[in-house]
């Protein structure tokens, strides 16, 4: 029984993670409808039960509304305030896909990101390998460095919202996390080891710091800024019990979109050095 437990927290965890890539690339776009649980569990091959706990897991990281007869619909993506749109950016509100495609339809491509988890990133990059692997784009070199919270730090959340010294919601951070980096490390190292990528580097660091905000920073030029908000949660562990959390969503915060420009004084100028250094400070003096 216990073995069956593990496989079918390993198949949920699988599938909704397919489902936010999905809901990433906008395959499934905002205000759209999921298919139905039957079809779902038909394409991807598994039980209509590891759909449902799926789907519930989304539910509560704020992806979609599930309502009864009605299906699941997509209700939320990382949202992007920017003054200087692009017009290879929707009109409708700038996403985090098009941000992170442009990045990497350069000849180098230098991403440096601070945040609690890399599920999102990892989402992310998944897409852009695979247009590196279909020929759309051909950097000629990756550099990713990824700086996450020291795993023995005491963080603030997320954390049972009645009993602070119950570890369990730490223990579920840490193996979502090592999940994530390790997708995102392999995926992107073997574009190098299969000679798609003549130059990849990826680094991975902690630092004795909680994150209170997430921040990407595109080869030098670009920063994506966000500061995470505290909510109460349903969250529901591998056993199948569900617990009220103290919990951040990364894919609720709007994050705001800084160039930098000719102008050593402007505002967006002035804002990616300064995080840049204040990053580079952290990875370089703190980070292990």
């Amino acid at each position: 029984m216990q073995a069956e437990g593990h496989t079918d927290a390993h198949e949920f965890q699988r599938i909704a993670d397919e489902l936010r890539g999905r809901m990433t690339d906008g395959t499934y776009p905002l205000g759209s409808f999921l298919p139905s649980q039957r079809d779902l569990a038909e394409e991807l091959e598994v039980s209509r039960d590891t759909v449902q706990r799926a789907l519930r897991e989304l539910s509560n990281e704020g992806w979609i509304a599930s309502r009864q007869g009605s299906g699941s619909r997509v209700v939320k993506t990382q949202r992007i305030q920017s003054p200087t749109p692009k017009a290879t950016r929707s009109r409708h509100g700038m996403t985090l896909g098009p941000l992170i495609s442009e990045a990497f339809e350069q000849p180098e491509v230098a991403l440096d990101v601070y945040t609690l988890t890399s599920e999102t990133l990892d989402a992310h990059i998944r897409l852009q390998v695979e247009r590196i692997r279909g020929g759309a784009i051909a950097p000629e070199r990756i550099a990713l460095r990824i700086l996450l919270p020291d795993e023995s730090l005491p963080l603030p959340y997320p954390r049972h919202r009645d009993d602070r010294d119950d570890p369990r919601l730490r223990v579920r951070l840490n193996t979502i996390t090592e999940r994530h980096t390790a997708s995102l490390r392999g995926s992107l190292l073997e574009l190098k080891t299969e000679g798609w990528v003549p130059s990849v580097d990826v680094e991975i660091r902690h630092a004795p710091l909680t994150p209170t905000f997430k921040l990407y920073l595109f080869n030098g030029t670009e920063a994506l800024h966000g500061l995470y908000e505290v909510i109460e949660r349903k969250i529901m562990l591998d056993s199948g019990e569900e617990i009220t959390a103290l919990d951040v969503l990364g894919l609720g915060a709007t994050l705001t979109h800084h160039v930098k420009d000719t102008d050593p004084n402007s505002s967006g100028t002035v804002f990616v050095e300064s995080m840049q250094k204040w990053f580079d400070s952290v990875w370089n003096l703190l980070a292990e």
